[in-house]
């Protein structure tokens, strides 16, 4: 089966569920067509993504003469009637919807070039408004993955219910995700919503290593902006390490926030204490955690992320906010610690609680968070439900 995969930025460093969700229909056999909007080349250090780059075709590359040459006659009123009401209702402006509709057509052009027979789209944003329109325009059948939390803190102006009325099927991430998802469908539609995990290769995380020895040492890995918790995050650790000054932090990433957190880190003297070790590839993000006790993922909002899969996979407990898909994955004093969101009392807490932890418990923590991530985030798995979706979708 020939499909095409739909990414409005294609690929970067955070989409690396995509690029093995890719990867694992392929080996059931799909020819995937990589469409994006754009590319963000300069910020891939990852060979694996480079390559990925190389495979993706960018539809704004076209040009814009190539992308109204594609606008065909038949279903444009109704694409263009289409535009016009998701402008009035909020999702962007008329100049955006337009882009949208062209996109879309240059995306009908390209499916049916290629003998496309289904375009899956990631996140409930403008990739799926580009699908379809797509499919208003004569492109083939579509259906999109929502991952959150960005699509559901505007859901009426992004239209998911429309989207999901147009799809052939909506993918969410966790049980979560697929109750926001019913709380916007119309009822003829519920059933058109289905949880597919992201997933895993298994295969690359074989080799988990022992806890290492020495003083407690806490890893946290993404983004630093509010929404991820790093503000709160090196406040609540200050707290921790002035009760504990043998407590050990690695920041994995960068952002908006890293000014800020170096500012705490001076102030508090804490230089030795904290580590800011940028942005890793995938040897590195595993290097981190392998050197580490605890993850600590602090976020305010999420769908379910990866980060704490890979976390556990390597056999290491975890520090999280209640909030989302996560206390589906992780449970409380089982796989580690779970908190109330923004609580930096409570999250100061159960970094003390891991420090205090006999090694022995730790592991086993370790041991029950890697089993539990592997009976629950197969990427092989994954790919068997989404190619079951994707093959009943024919007709």
């Amino acid at each position: 089966m020939r499909i095409g995969y739909l990414v409005n930025t294609y690929p970067r460093p955070s989409h690396s569920f995509i690029r093995r969700e890719i990867a694992a229909l392929e080996q059931r056999g799909y020819q995937i067509h990589r469409f994006a909007m754009r590319g963000d080349a300069a910020a891939l250090t990852d060979p694996a993504d480079q390559r990925e780059h190389a495979q993706t075709e960018r539809i704004l590359e076209a040009g814009g003469a190539r992308l109204l040459a594609d606008l065909p006659r038949k279903g444009l009123g109704a694409a263009m009637a289409t535009a016009r009401r998701r402008a009035r209702a909020g999702e962007s402006s008329l100049a955006l919807q337009m882009i949208y509709l062209a996109e879309g057509a240059r995306i009908a052009a390209r499916s049916q070039a290629l003998g496309l027979s289904h375009i899956h789209a990631h996140f409930g944003t403008n990739s799926t408004r580009v699908a379809a329109y797509s499919r208003l325009l004569g492109g083939p059948r579509f259906s999109f993955t929502v991952h959150g939390p960005e699509e559901f803190d505007k859901p009426q102006p992004l239209d998911l219910a429309g989207k999901l009325a147009l799809s052939e099927f909506c993918v969410t991430v966790s049980s979560f995700g697929r109750s926001q998802m019913y709380r916007w469908a119309e009822t003829a539609d519920l059933a058109k919503v289905k949880v597919v995990h992201c997933g895993l290769d298994l295969s690359r995380w074989t080799d988990p290593q022992p806890l290492p020895a020495g003083p407690p040492h806490l890893v946290a890995v993404g983004r630093f902006a509010e929404q991820k918790g790093f503000g709160l995050l090196i406040r609540a650790f200050a707290q921790a390490w002035r009760q504990n000054p043998a407590l050990r932090l690695s920041l994995v990433g960068d952002g908006e926030l890293r000014p800020a957190i170096e500012a705490v880190i001076a102030a508090e003297g804490m230089a030795e204490a904290v580590k800011l070790l940028g942005w890793q590839d995938e040897s590195g993000v595993r290097a981190a955690m392998d050197a580490a006790h605890v993850l600590v993922t602090p976020s305010f909002a999420e769908g379910l992320p990866v980060v704490i899969m890979e976390a556990m996979a390597r056999a290491r407990p975890v520090i999280a906010t209640y909030i989302a898909g996560i206390p589906e994955l992780l449970r409380q004093d089982q796989e580690g610690w779970l908190v109330p969101a923004g609580d930096a009392d409570a999250l100061t807490g159960a970094m003390l609680a891991a420090a205090a932890t006999p090694a022995e418990r730790l592991q086993a923590m370790g041991t029950a968070a890697r089993a539990r991530v592997l009976r629950r985030h197969d990427i092989a798995e994954s790919a068997r439900l989404l190619d079951e979706l994707i093959r009943s979708s024919q007709g």
